[in-house]
């Protein structure tokens, strides 16, 4: 018998368009979308269906847009007799997890992931920080490169998302993100490069966001989880709110470990894992992580059917 966990996508896997499909097929992703835009007091489905792009990708919509997807296709599996025994989530998609998993109610998440986007973005004006993927080093490699580059040149950079074996993120200020990519380059990685994002998300420059969402954060109405959430900090499951809530206020500074996580999950005896929301980049990672595991992308109604079929039955 499969064990499955729910995985959920953080910034980057957006796009125009983006569950339309859902609300057209399901009335309970139509009003799941519209309970969000209501609580909100904003057209975040226009912009999640329709865009423009350039303002789908500012952060502050971003970040509530994916959790509104991603909320609206859980609900449908949902609906429809699907579970799981675990969830987790990459950076913003770790609230869409705690969603599911029965934490807090929706509307009170997209609140706090659209202040934490406007937080994090305040926090480096646009075009101080960076970030860039490096691929084909190793995890250690990569952090020592980011140590040395910090201490010599008085910036910071550090490994900020360790996605899988090969395939780490760095962040930090922009000279010192430049400095990193040319040292990765030299020492043998595959490829370095920066990628178009507006600010060095999970380095210590996002201090001053974790700083103001904190009390946000404390402020929500939390609950217990019904099954256990596997936080980005540590790699470690959670179910109280305590550790949930703590989880979730360190992970704005400090490193997504997504391998670590994943790795945790299949030695829990995890083999089944769908991605419920935008695209399919956690099923990506969760193969270059363990080519034995199964996974589903399940954001869109072809996707959402296909895992009904073949997982409930």
């Amino acid at each position: 018998m499969a064990r499955i966990a729910a995985l959920f996508p953080g910034q980057g896997s957006q796009y125009v368009g983006m569950g339309h499909d859902l609300a057209d097929q399901w009335p309970t992703a139509a009003a799941s979308f519209t309970e969000i835009d209501d609580g909100l007091g904003i057209d975040l489905s226009s912009l999640c269906w329709n865009g423009p792009e350039d303002e789908l990708r500012l952060t502050t919509n971003t970040q509530p847009a994916l959790l509104a997807h991603s909320v609206a296709a859980w609900r449908v599996l949902a609906e429809h007799g699907f579970s799981v025994e675990a969830v987790a989530g990459h950076s913003l998609g770790e609230y869409s997890a705690v969603v599911a998993a029965g934490g807090f109610q929706a509307v009170d998440a997209a609140r706090t992931v659209r202040e934490r986007g406007r937080l994090m973005q305040q926090a480096v004006p646009v075009g101080v920080g960076a970030m860039a993927a490096v691929l084909g080093l190793d995890d250690d490699v990569v952090v020592d490169l980011c140590d040395s580059v910090s201490r010599d040149g008085g910036e910071v950079v550090v490994a900020a998302n360790f996605n899988s074996p090969g395939q780490v993120v760095i962040a930090g200020t922009a000279g010192a993100v430049e400095r990193a990519i040319e040292a990765c380059k030299q020492q043998g990685a595959r490829r370095a490069l920066p990628l178009p994002v507006s600010a060095p998300f999970h380095s210590p420059l996002m201090a001053p966001a974790r700083e103001g969402l904190e009390p946000t954060l404390n402020a929500l109405e939390y609950r217990d989880l019904e099954i256990p959430v596997y936080r980005n900090v540590d790699a470690e499951p959670a179910r109280n709110a305590a550790d949930v809530r703590d989880g979730l206020i360190r992970q704005v500074d400090a490193p997504v470990l997504w391998s670590q996580t994943i790795t945790r999950m299949l030695a829990d005896g995890f083999d089944t894992f769908v991605e419920i929301g935008a695209g399919n980049v956690l099923c990506g990672l969760v193969k270059r992580i363990d080519r034995s595991a199964t996974s589903y992308p399940a954001g869109t109604v072809e996707g959402i059917e296909k895992v009904l079929a073949e997982l409930v039955g």
